[in-house]
Parts: C-alpha cells; structure tokens; sequence
C-alpha cells in the first residue's frame, strides 16, 4: 500500500473509489487532521487496509472487498480462479463481525463461478460496481424512511460512525440524518466521541459540518445526562451484523446507549441496508465480536494516557437486543419493535 495527498478537500461520499487499475480509500484513520487516500494493487493489500482501519464500517468493508476481489483477479492472470478462492479467505478474516463482508464476498464468487470464457476483470468489475451503486440507492431510501418516522423538530444522538465515509455514501444512521435535517425534522445533532479511535469525534462531526448540520461532540459518558436534560427524542444508530431475531452487533457503548434511552423515554432506531441483517444468527448471542489490541484503549490521540503495566479490555462490538430497538430501518421498509417474526416479514414484503 502507498499513500496520495489529496490536491482538493476530501469528499465523505467519495471515500471508495476505483481508478482503472487500482483501489483508492480515504485513510480514516487520519481524519479530519490530515485528507489522503491509500492505495491498494492486490487483495492482500484490500484486506490489510480492513483490518487496518483505513476503511471502516459494514458497507464500505463489503464494497471494498468486492474491489479486492477485481484486483486478485487482475493480478493472477490466467489462474485468476485458483488464486481468486485464497484471496477470498483472506478477506473474509480481516474483520469477523462485519456480515456486509461476507455477504459481498459471496456474491462476487457466485459471479466468478458462473464465468466460461469471458474476461474475469471485467465481469467482476461490473458487479463490484453494482454493490457499490446498490448501497448508495439503499442509504438514500433508507434515509426518506426513517426521517419519515421523526414527527416533529428534535435533536438526536449518534454513536461511532454510520455515514458516507462507512458506507457507498449517504450513510446508514447518518443518511436518516441528512434526510431529516433538510426537511427540518433534526434541528440539531450530539454525536458520542466513540473511544477508543474516536470515529463520532473524528468522522461524524467532520461530515455533518461540511453538510452544514449542527453538531455537538460529547464524551461517551455524557450521553445519558444530555438526554435527561430533555429535548432528544431519538438515538439514530448504524449495525455491522443484525440477527434473525431483531438483536443488533453496534460499536461497543451502543449497548449502554440504548438501556439509558429506554429508562428515558428516548427512542432508538438502527438503520441498516437488508445486507446487514444474517438470518443464519438467530440471536446476537451467536455473533462473533471483534476484540482489538488492548493498546488501542491505553493510548489516545497517539499519546499513551494509560499507566504502564496496566492491561485494557477492547471489544469493539456489543449486542443491543432487539427489545431495546424500537424501529429498525432499511431500504426495504422498517421494522417496528423487531422480532424474529417481524424481521422475516420484512423479506417477504
């Protein structure tokens, strides 16, 4: 992988892109101090930027894979199939719990399979393309919906990051935002710094400015108190894994999030793409949570803060159970007090 500065600011909604015959990503891990992009040649490289961070968030882990997918075929030439299933397995370990992965991988090896005689790049490109365009129809959709369910002027929180920069564009969470913002139903919006890579501090306030919404950061910790004191009717979230019964795999803290909201009558709504949600989990209980290095806690802004010899706990998920969900959002329509018969419906409509 090599880095490029950027000559013009950087644009949330073009955090992916694809450029002939490379991948280009927007360094999230760099964000807002400094705007590059890093660029990857082989699916090797894809995947040590997904279990990096350069990219990060469901969709956007699944898009990029795709890609990763285009350049292994690229690379390996004439066996571009043999090469194509080890790339694969690869990708599909860099991050455990984000099922978007998943989900693209399979697709793209579905079209791989079907492929006799015609050119394997460009075939794959198309599809690549295709899940990439497709997630950014859905964000938009979903976000008409779920401003839809927003009835009268509020504030709202957010927690980690569910926008453009973590999906095709738009965003999940923040796509809801950016919907209900223009037709004046948030008026202002509190995003959870997100410790410990500070994705609420770093990335969402950084979007929602350049979108001209109000934004407030505050510490995780305060967003029971900023709640009690009144005035916040919804907290507007985004999911890397939805079981078949409703429970929700979030960025760790989400978990807390939704327990304060319920004792304060806030509301709570998780808006995800169909791609999301893995029947094949029945509960949250069977989805696999990603833990980090304990480092990532001990240190903040590059500066180690924690005492030395002092270990850390780092999950980077929790599970919110769907009985602290009131509404789950995606491009298929939304799911009211989801359940494990509720979500099935949802793909039957």
């Amino acid at each position: 992988m090599r880095t490029l500065m950027l000559d013009e600011a950087a644009d949330p909604d073009r955090a992916i892109v694809w450029n002939d015959t490379r991948l280009l990503l927007l360094d999230q891990r760099v964000l807002p101090g400094e705007e590059r992009f890093v660029e990857t040649h082989d699916a090797r490289e894809t995947a040590e930027a997904i279990r990096a961070m350069v990219v990060r968030g469901a969709p956007a882990i699944g898009i990029t894979a795709a890609y990763g997918l285009v350049l292994s075929a690229m690379q390996h030439g004439a066996n571009w199939k043999q090469g194509l299933a080890a790339d694969v397995e690869i990708l599909a370990a860099s991050r455990p719990t984000a099922v978007n992965l998943f989900w693209a991988l399979r697709r793209m090896q579905a079209v791989a399979d079907g492929i006799d005689g015609e050119d394997p790049v460009q075939r794959l490109l198309v599809e690549a393309r295709a899940i990439h365009t497709e997630d950014l129809l859905a964000n938009r959709m979903m976000g008409d919906l779920g401003a839809q369910l927003i009835e009268k002027p509020t504030s709202v929180i957010t927690h980690c990051n569910a926008g453009a920069l973590a999906t095709g564009g738009y965003g999940t969470a923040l796509g809801v935002i950016r919907s209900a913002h223009m037709q004046g139903r948030i008026t202002h919006v509190y995003a959870d710094e997100t410790r410990p890579w500070l994705q609420g501090t770093r990335l969402t306030a950084w979007e929602l400015h350049k979108d001209g919404i109000p934004v407030s950061v505050i510490a995780d910790a305060a967003a029971a108190a900023r709640m009690a004191a009144g005035g916040i009717d919804w907290v507007i979230v985004g999911s890397d894994r939805i079981a078949a019964n409703g429970d929700v795999a979030n960025k760790i803290g989400t978990l807390q999030l939704a327990i304060a909201a319920r004792h304060l009558g806030v509301k709570v709504m998780v808006a995800a793409p169909t791609s999301t949600i893995d029947f094949d989990v029945p509960t949250g209980e069977a989805i696999p949570l990603e833990q980090r290095a304990p480092e990532e806690v001990m240190h903040c802004g590059g500066q180690r803060v924690g005492a030395p010899g002092v270990s850390a706990w780092n999950p980077v998920f929790d599970i919110t159970p769907a009985a602290l969900v009131d509404v789950i959002v995606t491009e298929r329509g939304v799911v009211q007090h989801p359940d494990a018969q509720r979500m099935r419906l949802l793909l039957s409509s």
